[in-house]
């Protein structure tokens, strides 16, 4: 095993000498702070345990976090400021050299008549200082799939949003602000009077009540809906006037606040979410066309041929896709002019934008975004090591922090590292729904042949290899400092280095028969017994992760094969349960009720049992009907959804007990930074914080409020 480790430490150094190679430099002066020295590991626990031994002197013992993370690239957590009090608005108002270009020429209304009335304005407090307005935002993007690129940085459009450093505090944005009855059952959203769509339209409770009448409740649209938003369990929506709505619930809902400012599908925005008919919004006046419910048919049947398309469905769909449309009126500070499916992906300030900094400048301050296709991985680090681009952090490698490092300085950029509270920047979730291999799935659904293949992985060896030491190793639980985690000691249950015990336990369970090589067979036909990982090209390395996993299992006889694969493909194969094993990360876990989809089954997303996911997002309808270990985990985050915060707090708890102990997801490092936390920015632009909330319920960096940044100097863009 040392060898073979020895091995995959030279060829991860290869690849960072010829990356540096190609961007003019030797080899790195400086690495990444390594982690310092893990505290003893506690003995692993015994199969048969249903609660994990209490560890607290190895917790007390074990190093603070932020000194683990590597604190000289971790900064404090800062961001921009939402003004509430109208008081301390701003009375006149500016804007960009562009849009006053257009005014002058006829093109656009005065900037008066395009904002909202002065009580209803976006106020925005930057971090910094007043920033000038121009500018050509250079980013990377990946393709057509990759339309999150843009959401996180253009997007945010949802009602609510987060504080910037005060997670998880609620600020306004698109609604100007909300008020919940004594009882909790109804909540009150209140408008921006004079907000207005991208193309100068106005935006008004019509268009939120036109997507839940018209989009949320057409079962061709969105035949299944969502459990944070259940109309069939009773919860409904009214408008009370064309600056006001209203949500109804049959019992008091602590949590709805939270799922409008969250990247939730159904409430998430349009620009997120508007391609698959959900959002919570959607501009009446132009979708309307492509609806039978106010198009003509014939009308429309011509539409949908001469776009290729089979159906209205498949239309409707495309015409809301924000990343792809450019006729699509958005809300958003930035809207696309040139679409993803090209080589550049271009998006434009939204001249109609309802958000102003203090001083009454409309935001955003830079005026485009432009995004080149890379077609790889490996080119976009490039591009990034090189100064190619002003501010990425989505894609970037954390392999690549000692490279980034050693460039910084003469490609005159600074690399930031924002960790996360997700457990898990390598996560193997494994499909207890799967079925294609009935001998396959009675191994996955047995929670000691699990165990046992968590207890074979060397955790510290992968941290060192793929995550330079910057990570924590340990099970896919939610960090320490989130509420939901249930004690310190869940971090090690079933996530020791203990080969020993991991073939005991194989043993154990009757997997005792062996081939030529060492490998434990199958009990039906007396074959080896062979595992699939599929891995996907982005954020990590997740094949060689894959890989390293792999050289582990078959210690104790267990062989795996290693597909790389697209993400698309992989994803479908999840979706139609087909996935063996989901290698990914557990992003977004830390918002448990917001983001469940990579902790617990509750739709065909949920690696963990798309099918068990299936069955609980349908009432029972489709699917299939898991066991009751999991049906109690799925009733538990119901019961979450509806509880006060306090007892959501302890049922999250007991999730994580749960899962943790049967090892639904094995968790190898966590709270790198390798998801969407190494972020490489220009020295030249401005307002960028030190460090920002990565989450995934904040879409950072939206939480950060882009359309704040700026270029100090536009001459030296």
């Amino acid at each position: 095993m040392l060898s073979k480790r020895i091995i995959w430490v030279a060829a991860l150094l290869a690849a960072v000498a010829m990356l540096v190679a190609a961007c003019g430099g030797g080899a790195p002066a400086a690495e990444a702070p390594a982690a310092e020295a893990p505290a003893a590991e506690a003995p692993a626990a015994e199969a048969e345990a249903t609660e994990p031994a209490a560890e607290e002197t190895a917790a007390e013992e074990a190093p603070a976090e932020e000194e683990r993370l590597g604190a000289t690239l971790i900064g404090e957590i800062e961001g921009p400021e939402i003004i509430t009090d109208v008081n301390s608005y701003p009375t006149a108002f500016a804007e960009a050299p562009m849009l006053a270009e257009k005014v002058a020429g006829g093109e656009l209304p005065a900037l008066e008549e395009r904002l909202p009335v002065r009580e209803d304005l976006l106020v925005i407090q930057p971090l910094d200082e007043i920033g000038k307005y121009g500018g050509v935002w250079r980013r990377g993007f990946t393709g057509p799939a990759d339309s999150q690129n843009g959401h996180r940085v253009a997007g945010g459009d949802r009602l609510l949003f987060w504080d910037a450093d005060e997670f998880p505090k609620l600020t306004p944005n698109l609604a100007k602000g909300w008020e919940v009855s004594e009882d909790g059952k109804t909540i009150t959203i209140f408008l921006r009077n004079g907000a207005k769509w991208s193309d100068g339209e106005p935006f008004t409770a019509n268009d939120i009540m036109f997507w839940y009448e018209h989009m949320y409740q057409n079962e061709e649209l969105v035949p299944v809906r969502s459990p944070f938003f259940n109309i069939d369990a009773g919860a409904s929506l009214e408008m009370v006037d064309d600056y006001t709505i209203r949500f109804n619930f049959p019992e008091a809902n602590t949590l709805f606040l939270e799922v409008l400012a969250s990247s939730v599908n159904v409430f998430g925005g349009q620009a997120i979410f508007g391609n698959v008919g959900m959002g919570g919004f959607a501009p009446a006046h132009y979708l309307q066309q492509f609806h039978p419910d106010f198009a003509d048919k014939a009308e429309l049947d011509a539409k949908v041929a001469e776009a290729g398309f089979d159906n209205w469905v498949n239309l409707f769909k495309d015409r809301n896709t924000w990343s792809a449309n450019p006729d699509l009126p958005v809300m958003t500070p930035w809207k696309t002019v040139n679409p993803a499916t090209t080589d550049t992906w271009v998006l434009e300030r939204n001249p109609y934008y309802f958000g102003v900094d203090t001083e009454g400048n409309q935001l955003p301050y830079i005026d485009t975004i432009s995004m080149s296709l890379a077609e790889s991985l490996d080119v976009l680090n490039l591009r990034a090591i090189n100064g190619e681009f002003d501010y990425q952090a989505r894609h970037l490698q954390i392999a690549n922090v000692p490279v980034f490092l050693e460039n910084q300085e003469a490609n005159d950029y600074t690399l930031y590292l924002d960790p996360a509270q997700h457990g898990a920047d390598g996560a193997f979730m494994f499909n207890q729904s799967y079925e294609a291999d009935p001998e396959i799935g009675k191994w996955l659904r047995n929670v000691d042949f699990r165990r046992a293949l968590s207890l074979a992985v060397d955790r510290d060896s992968i941290n060192e290899i793929i995550f330079l030491g910057i990570g924590v190793p340990g099970s896919a639980v939610v960090a320490e400092s989130s509420v939901f985690n249930p004690g310190p000691e869940y971090r090690t249950l079933w996530s020791t280095y203990d080969p020993d015990k991991a073939n005991q336990m194989l043993d154990k369970i009757g997997l005792t028969e062996k081939d030529s090589e060492g490998y434990r067979l199958r009990t039906d036909n007396g074959e080896r017994l062979v595992l699939e990982i599929p891995s996907i090209p982005a954020f990590i390395q997740f094949t060689a992760l894959a890989e390293l996993v792999k050289e582990d299992w078959a210690e104790v006889g267990i062989f795996a094969n290693v597909v790389e694969s697209e993400r698309g493909l992989v994803e479908q194969r999840r979706a139609a349960n087909d996935l063996q094993i989901f290698l990914w990360q557990n992003d977004g876990t830390d918002e448990l009720y917001l983001y469940p989809y990579h902790a617990i089954p509750i739709n065909e997303t949920s690696g963990t049992g798309p099918a068990f996911g299936v069955w609980y997002s349908t009432g029972g309808e489709q699917g299939i009907e898991p066991p009751d270990n999991v049906k109690k985990v799925q009733d538990l985050f119901s019961q979450g959804l509806k509880a006060t915060p306090e007892e959501r707090i302890a049922i999250g708890q007991e999730i994580w007990k749960i899962i943790t102990d049967e090892v639904w997801t094995m968790g190898t490092v966590g709270q790198s930074g390798a998801f969407m936390g190494v972020r490489v920015v220009k020295n030249n632009m401005g307002n960028i914080p030190s460090r920002q909330f990565n989450i995934q319920a904040g879409q950072t960096p939206n939480i950060s409020r882009p359309s704040t940044f700026f270029f100090k100097d536009i001459d030296q863009q």
